[in-house]
């Protein structure tokens, strides 16, 4: 009788626990997160995850510095406007992947080195723009808040897409008082509700308002 081919297992990396815990969080949320269900889904032990990670802080850190490294660095070859402006797009859309990031992105004491590398880009970029160090970290500040901020925001809206809004807007309308709210009527029905609305346009137009007072502030406006 012979032997079927044995299974391998692939072997456990630091690499593959953070990425096998991003791809969990992605799915049950960071606070649902715990060693045991890691290690189920490497199909381990929980302990055995302690020899790539110190505890859950370690694991944290490292979790955040994955999402860091989806992050376009700013081009080097592009005007500081253009360059940070398609940065803030990559943030958003790698904060839309996974959205328990939001409020891990700046809060990490031991940042990994995607995380500084990406925060040395940025102000370098500022910095090689001729931007002041003050204005350069202010910049940074500005433009992170902001990202984060809408990606906060578009995490909390109780729809996705058009039609989901246009689904829930007649009942939260129907809700209103007659006559009261005469201005988030008007939103809704003249904004809102128009066809081929999306939330998310709002935050272009947004990051170019503040890019045009970075802008402004740079020229000494």
């Amino acid at each position: 009788m012979t032997e079927g081919p044995r299974r391998t297992r692939t072997p456990l990396s630091r690499e593959r626990v953070l990425r096998v815990a991003v791809a969990l969080a992605d799915e049950i949320g960071v606070e649902a997160l715990s060693m045991r269900k890691l290690g189920e889904a490497l199909g381990v032990e929980a302990m055995s995850l302690y020899n790539h990670v110190a505890n859950k802080d370690d694991l944290l850190d490292g979790m955040v510095d994955v999402v860091f490294a989806e992050i376009e660095l700013p081009s080097p070859t592009a005007g500081w406007r253009t360059a940070l402006r398609g940065r803030a797009v990559s943030v958003r859309e790698a904060l839309t992947r996974h959205r328990w990031a939001i409020g891990l992105m700046e809060s990490r004491t031991s940042p990994g080195p995607e995380t500084l590398r990406q925060h040395d880009a940025v102000l370098g970029c500022l910095r090689g723009a001729g931007f002041s160090v003050a204005l350069a970290a202010h910049a940074y500040s500005l433009i992170d808040s902001y990202v984060y901020g809408f990606a906060l925001q578009e995490r909390g809206l109780p729809f996705d897409t058009a039609e989901e809004a246009a689904e829930l807007a007649p009942a939260m309308l129907a809700a209103f008082p007659d006559g009261a709210y005469p201005h988030m009527v008007e939103i809704m029905t003249e904004h809102v509700l128009r066809p081929g609305y999306s939330y998310g346009a709002e935050f272009a137009f947004g990051l170019d308002l503040l890019l045009d007072g970075l802008e402004s502030a740079a020229a000494g406006g």
